[in-house]
């Protein structure tokens, strides 16, 4: 229309902080395909490698339906179950859909955090409810390292979606939607708590009440391919650049401080954990202790990162590197209920601990100073620096107990969860958890007529091998063109024309 104007965003849109929130979530989407399929896929048995891709897949897959039709606003909506006040006691939000034109376009809101979340978010609503459903997606496909190798998919497919709905959503709304521990001044800046806490203890409970894997995987469990491992451990680390830089919802310095404090605390967990195994454990560097540490460092600082300055990272990861070392190297070993229970990739371990530790931690060492959102003065000139989250290293020691509590409540709430959701898929739907005992013997190959890496084909016939140590070894090539035959060969080797 002539003189008419049209313009690419609304007024209220911060079109950079809009592409940094959709980078984001997509680096952490990343984390989980290709990252963590790949992650599992290569620690596992090659007989399990397919079913592990498949159950990640899937996962995804579910957790994205049911977010957008109900489950975001359980954890990111207005109040629907609260404990007294719904101004501070709220635990859940009012469910429903978010895929109406204004759930999509119109300016992103978090109802319950509109005291807490500091500026107006200037992004539209679709961008804020897909960075949430990668970080409500990555969860389940963490635990699902507890439960690889025998959990059947038919349950997996029920239980994800059942957890989702009654665990990760209260998790959600409690510290990050502002309902009761984000009103009593829980930290949890990325996901400590609510994912990998979570994760590790929903993978604790899942593998004690599924059962163990067979007795030969537990015993015979190496990896299948390291150089997949390592190809998962870096697209995880560098994923977690927008898993932790895109939690301020802006593109803002604490952002950047977040991605920094990140890769310190990661790399300072590393080599924390190379250290002790060169010196204190297997006596030898190994690169699934690198990973390991990488990860623990990974998480620990999830819950602190942009509450805490450059100093505070580096303690957090090597003290919760150390501690995780400890607890996979010898309380898991001291413990009867550890070692009772097959955790089969140690995520109890690796995201529990590591995300408790962290958790902890940030209510030591969360820095005043360290702003997540300036606030300008009434006059618009200057900023005032306002304060930020203090921590027991800067006099208050309240931040722990209340870091203590809100730890509590996640622990006790998913553990209760996964194990009554477990019971009633198996006593109430009839589905068995557990694969039964042909497919847990021939894995992807019984299960889902995939292997990973297919045998190979048998040579067709008139074809002989360059060397004779075992089929598959040497060079296949025409028989009598470039290989003498056996009996051309006994006959020179008779005449002693040829040297054996």
């Amino acid at each position: 229309m002539l003189g008419t104007t049209y313009l690419p965003y609304p007024h209220w849109l911060s079109s950079g902080d809009n592409a940094w929130q959709l980078t984001a979530a997509t680096l952490v989407g990343l984390m989980s395909l290709p990252g963590i399929a790949v992650l599992y896929g290569g620690i596992v048995k090659k007989k399990w490698a397919v079913n592990t891709m498949v159950m990640a897949f899937v996962a995804f897959a579910c957790v994205l339906v049911v977010w957008v039709l109900w489950a975001y606003n359980m954890g990111f909506g207005s109040s629907f179950i609260h404990l007294g006040s719904a101004v501070r006691g709220t635990v859940l939000g009012k469910p429903g859909p978010v895929l109406d034109h204004l759930h999509e376009q119109d300016r992103a809101t978090i109802p319950q955090a509109s005291d807490l979340a500091g500026p107006a978010l200037a992004l539209p609503g679709s961008t804020l409810v897909y960075f949430q459903f990668v970080f409500a997606a990555i969860t389940p496909l963490l635990f699902l390292g507890s439960v690889l190798g025998r959990m059947s998919l038919k349950a997996w497919l029920v239980f994800v979606p059942l957890w989702t709905t009654c665990a990760y959503t209260v998790n959600a709304m409690l510290l990050w939607g502002g309902g009761y521990w984000a009103q009593r001044g829980a930290l949890d800046y990325s996901g400590g708590y609510v994912i990998h806490l979570a994760a590790g203890t929903t993978g604790f409970v899942a593998a004690a009440v599924i059962g163990p894997r067979l007795k030969a995987d537990r015993e015979s469990c190496s990896p299948n391919n390291l150089l997949l491992v390592a190809a998962g451990a870096g697209i995880l680390w560098l994923g977690w650049n927008g898993f932790n830089g895109g939690d301020p919802y802006f593109a803002s310095a604490d952002a950047a401080a977040a991605v920094l404090n990140t890769n310190l605390a990661t790399g300072a967990a590393l080599l924390t954990w190379l250290g002790i195994d060169m010196f204190a454990g297997p006596r030898r560097p190994q690169f699934l202790g690198a990973v390991n540490g990488m990860i623990v460092g990974l998480v620990a600082i999830t819950p602190a990162a942009g509450f805490v300055n450059g100093w505070g990272a580096l303690v957090i990861g090597v003290v919760a590197s150390a501690v995780v070392w400890c607890s996979w190297n010898v309380a898991a070993r001291k413990l009867r209920i550890l070692r009772k229970v097959d955790d089969a990739l140690g995520v109890f371990h690796t995201h529990g601990v590591a995300g408790l530790v962290g958790g902890l931690l940030v209510g030591v060492f969360a820095d005043p100073k360290m702003i997540e959102y300036p606030v300008v003065n009434k006059s618009g000139h200057g900023i005032v620096m306002a304060t930020g989250a203090a921590g027991w290293a800067y006099g208050n020691f309240h931040q722990v107990l209340v870091q203590a509590g809100a730890a509590l409540t996640v622990i006790v709430w998913d553990a209760l969860v996964t194990y009554v959701l477990l019971k009633f898929i198996e006593k109430v739907l009839r589905i068995p958890l557990c694969f039964g005992a042909a497919e847990l013997e021939g894995g992807d190959a019984v299960i889902h007529g995939e292997e990973v890496l297919p045998p190979e084909p048998l040579p067709p016939p008139g074809v002989v091998f360059e060397t004779g140590v075992g089929y598959g070894s040497g060079i296949a090539l025409d028989a009598g063109v470039a290989l003498e035959t056996d009996e051309v060969l006994e006959r020179e080797v008779a005449a002693g024309d040829l040297v054996t």
